[in-house]
């Protein structure tokens, strides 16, 4: 885990996943206490994944809606913050397969000065904002995910791994390719800063010049 991140807590996820069994049997106030200990990571996680915030209510709904539905089947092998991040992960997928599309780059979106709003000297630690949001919406689909898993939400790599459905090796290589994405996109900002022709950065690294 990166500096400045704090390893997900083994007693929370603890707690987390003794709510879930306990809600099984419809037990509410264990159901309200496992949906607010949850509610952030599933939302932050479905904002990012779709890369459309605008419908990441709706997904939230949606991923609590069946594991809520799913909870009798739960039988605690795994963590439920895992367990539930899975469910997010695929309900973002069918409702990308329901539209004929999939989760894809915003290509309108100013690379340039997302980059200057963000703050280079922490990264990956800066502060989750919508400079951010931008620069992982820029990512490659699953290295955004893997990202977004291990530096965003906490995760250690071995459950994000579970949640994305691959080899731990994968994930580790997901997130150092996009820590160097973000990396160049952040210093290309930099550099340009002084440039006299400023520079918008696409998520190819390729840049389109325009005058100031």
């Amino acid at each position: 885990m990166a500096p400045g991140h704090p390893s997900r807590s083994t007693r929370n996820d603890e707690n987390v996943t003794r709510w879930a069994l306990a809600a099984r049997s419809g037990n509410p106030e264990a159901v309200e206490r496992f949906v607010r200990a949850t509610h952030r990571d599933v939302w932050r996680f479905v904002a990012h994944l779709s890369s459309d915030v605008n419908i990441a209510d709706d997904l939230t709904q949606d991923t609590y809606l069946r594991a809520l539905t799913s909870l009798p089947r739960y039988a605690g092998r795994s963590c439920a913050r895992v367990w539930l991040l899975s469910i997010a992960r695929r309900v973002v997928i069918d409702r990308y397969r329901s539209a004929a599309a999939r989760p894809r780059i915003v290509n309108s979106v100013d690379w340039q000065t997302a980059a200057e709003r963000a703050q280079p000297a922490g990264l990956p630690e800066f502060d989750e904002g919508v400079a951010l949001r931008d620069l992982l919406d820029a990512l490659d689909d699953t290295r955004r995910e893997a990202f977004l898993l291990t530096q965003v939400l906490g995760l250690p790599y071995g459950d994000a791994a579970a949640v994305a459905g691959c080899p731990v090796g994968t994930v580790r290589s997901r997130v150092a390719r996009a820590r160097a994405d973000l990396t160049g996109w952040l210093n290309a900002a930099e550099r340009d800063a002084t440039s006299p022709t400023r520079t918008s950065w696409d998520p190819s690294g390729e840049p389109r010049y325009r005058p100031r």
